[in-house]
């Protein structure tokens, strides 16, 4: 029988935790381990980060839901072998069977996806810093959509709209998550250093 991943440990916090506190466990290992940052390392060393990164997304998509962590929880009770081994959590989601709702194995979630998820806040000004027209298409496309959607003639209100519509979505109709990921790797690796600044209060 494979280890139990302890997803407690893998986002360094108790078992006790607020669900304020397993976001920001998540937030602070998601940076430590992202592998991204990671400009200069080996293929060996991005593969170990990546494995971490990829445990510690399926840590917050566990124990960040309600239903999820209760049922984790009582798996938790029962397993004397629990470790913060990364490996542990890609064996237990293949074996989960029955686990978190499903008849078999369980997916694990998209670590990407759950990064961008728990950082849209912090990251949408740290990728319009970056890549200034994309906001500034909103605020173009937001004069018609203002005429659409508030229905008045004025198109500074649409303007202002707009403005927020185009930090969400760009001139391709691509999401905060999906121009993250289409940067180079050293403007990936600035964001995640500004991140790690406002997060940890360090850039690692």
């Amino acid at each position: 029988m494979s280890q139990f991943p302890d997803y407690y440990k893998l986002l360094n916090i108790p078992r006790t935790a607020t669900q304020d506190e397993v976001r920001q466990g998540y937030r602070k290992e998601s940076l430590k381990t992202h592998p991204d940052r990671l400009m200069n390392a080996s293929q060996a060393e991005i593969k170990l980060a990546t494995e971490r990164f990829q445990a510690v997304a399926d840590a917050y998509y566990v124990l960040s839901d309600t239903k999820r962590r209760k049922e984790y929880d009582d798996l938790y009770r029962t397993r004397p072998d629990k470790t913060d081994d990364p490996s542990s959590s890609s064996g237990f989601f293949s074996k989960a069977s029955g686990a978190f709702g499903f008849g078999g194995g369980a997916a694990q979630p998209n670590a990407d996806g759950m990064f961008t998820d728990a950082f849209e806040e912090l990251l949408r000004p740290e990728v319009e810093s970056r890549t200034p027209w994309w906001s500034w298409f909103g605020a173009l496309s937001g004069g018609g959509i203002g005429l659409i959607v508030a229905n008045v003639p004025g198109l500074l209100v649409g303007a202002v709209a707009g403005n927020r519509l185009g930090a969400i979505r760009d001139a391709k109709g691509k999401s905060v998550a999906a121009v993250f990921s289409d940067l180079g790797g050293q403007q990936k690796a600035e964001i995640l250093r500004a991140l790690a600044m406002k997060v940890l209060g360090s850039a690692l």
